[in-house]
């Protein structure tokens, strides 16, 4: 079997696919059909691998991202920096991975819906795991349930800040940030 046709190489076409429809359809069962399309993957396949549609397309996309940032970051010297500072150029290094802002859009969207709010609050708990994670938290007592949980808040007001922010390179957004990280 290569390396491209493993389930992981098929969802990532799939996925990448899906990022050109998702603007106009959502992260939604029409896009997972048109990504499958454009991909040359079955339907039926696209469905195995995407059992709920649209909503385990816009989970893969997030955490592809979070996955990205964790490379990134690691990648990065980062002991000269406070850690206040390691927070903050963690989650701006989250959302500057963001090609699109209308996918995250779409996400949110999609994720504030009754039915998909407890799985978009996981997501953001996780970015927020992946983040204390990768800048080396090893706390295993009450302090690494209050980091996430903080963190958790700081990370979903400033995407919602971000996907508003008109500035140049975003620059609000990330006043925004350095406020609530303070």
């Amino acid at each position: 079997m290569t390396d491209e046709s493993t389930p992981e190489a098929t969802k990532a076409r799939l996925l990448q696919a899906a990022t050109a429809h998702v603007p106009f359809d959502g992260w939604s069962d029409v896009t997972l059909r048109a990504a499958a399309g454009d991909s040359g993957i079955s339907p039926d396949l696209a469905r195995a691998l995407f059992p709920r549609g649209g909503i385990d397309l816009a989970v893969a996309f997030h955490r592809q991202g979070d996955a990205l940032m964790c490379e990134r970051l690691a990648a990065l010297d980062l002991s000269a920096l406070r850690f206040r500072d390691r927070i903050a150029l963690a989650v701006r290094t989250r959302l500057e991975l963001i090609e699109d802002p209308e996918l995250v859009r779409r996400g949110s969207t999609l994720f504030a819906l009754p039915q998909h709010a407890a799985e978009g609050a996981k997501l953001i708990w996780n970015t927020a795991d992946a983040i204390w994670t990768a800048l080396g938290d090893t706390s295993r007592d009450i302090n690494w349930y209050s980091k996430r949980a903080t963190l958790s808040a700081v990370y979903g007001a400033v995407v919602l800040y971000w996907l508003g922010d008109t500035s140049p390179d975003h620059q609000d957004s990330w006043a925004f940030l350095d406020r609530r990280i303070d």
